[in-house]
């Protein structure tokens, strides 16, 4: 059984459904592998219904998928398109920022407002609208200021990426902060619209930190299934940064670090787990898990 295991919970499934029926549509299969696979896929979540865990699920569905199409990156155009987006805001947002009387605060709310670029969640998503929201809300669960306070006090600092578009406004942070020793992870392979080295080189996210790859294809940090090169940096920060659902999903139940979760919910299921609502903003110390 994993140990990471969040919750087992039948709405997950059929969100699932629903993300990989419309992913689908996207890459045109044909009608009897859509019901091939939509039995796999069931005989899957059957299979695993007693050590359920979603990113895992997540991942062996999208391996599955690659089986009928041969496409290992079905979301690259959207990535790319989500980063320039992004980038093409990235002077105005970074003004802000720095005539900010709170620098820190404003470029954490835009990094947290990135988060709703989740393809895994809603191919459909308001990013301005979002950006002001998160502006103008105040965080569900708030221990910003002890994230700044441990930041200042690390040696050195890890930072977990998730989507793309997402770490442009990941970048703006970490600009922000300016720690000499910090790294930020991306995803091993191609999964979702999550991040790989590729996405963080082309929006050149290595003018500001060291860049790495966790080494595992998961839509998550799972560590005991990453990289050594991840594992090491992982067991020395100081201070790790998560970011986003998939991220704080797979580190959820680990006591042995001193992790924030930087987020957006976007699921009941999370929700009640965390004791907020659905749409709330968190900045969340490990320890304030309910």
């Amino acid at each position: 059984m994993n140990n990471n295991k969040v919750i087992p919970d039948y709405r997950c499934f059929f969100c699932a459904t629903r993300v990989f029926g419309e992913l689908m549509e996207k890459l045109n299969i044909p009608a009897e592998d859509k019901s091939i696979f939509t039995r796999e896929m069931a005989m899957q979540y059957s299979k695993t219904w007693d050590c359920y865990f979603s990113p895992e699920f997540s991942r062996s569905l999208h391996l599955m998928l690659k089986k009928y199409t041969g496409v290992n990156d079905p979301y690259k155009n959207e990535k790319r398109e989500s980063n320039d987006f992004i980038l093409s805001k990235y002077p105005k947002l970074k003004e802000k920022v720095i005539n900010s009387p709170d620098p820190f605060n404003k470029a954490l709310r835009l990094a947290i407002s990135g988060n709703i670029m989740d393809y895994g969640v809603s191919n459909s998503f308001n990013v301005d609208q979002t950006l002001q929201k998160v502006l103008q809300s105040d965080f569900a669960i708030d221990d910003s200021i002890e994230l700044k306070e441990k930041i200042q006090k690390a040696n050195t600092v890890l930072y977990l990426g998730d989507n793309c578009g997402e770490i442009v406004f990941d970048k703006l942070f970490i600009e922000t902060i300016m720690h000499p020793n910090l790294y930020y992870a991306v995803r091993g392979d191609a999964i979702i619209n999550d991040a790989t080295l590729e996405d963080a080189r082309y929006i050149q996210m290595d003018e500001v930190a060291d860049i790495i790859s966790n080494g595992y294809d998961a839509p998550s940090t799972i560590v005991d299934k990453c990289s050594a090169e991840f594992v090491e940096i992982f067991e020395k920060a100081d201070v790790i940064i998560s970011k986003g659902q998939g991220n704080l999903e797979g580190l959820l139940e680990r006591s042995d670090k001193e992790i924030f979760f930087l987020l957006m919910i976007k699921c009941h299921v999370i929700a009640e787990k965390l004791g907020v609502k659905k749409g709330d903003f968190v900045v969340m110390k490990k320890n304030g898990i309910k």
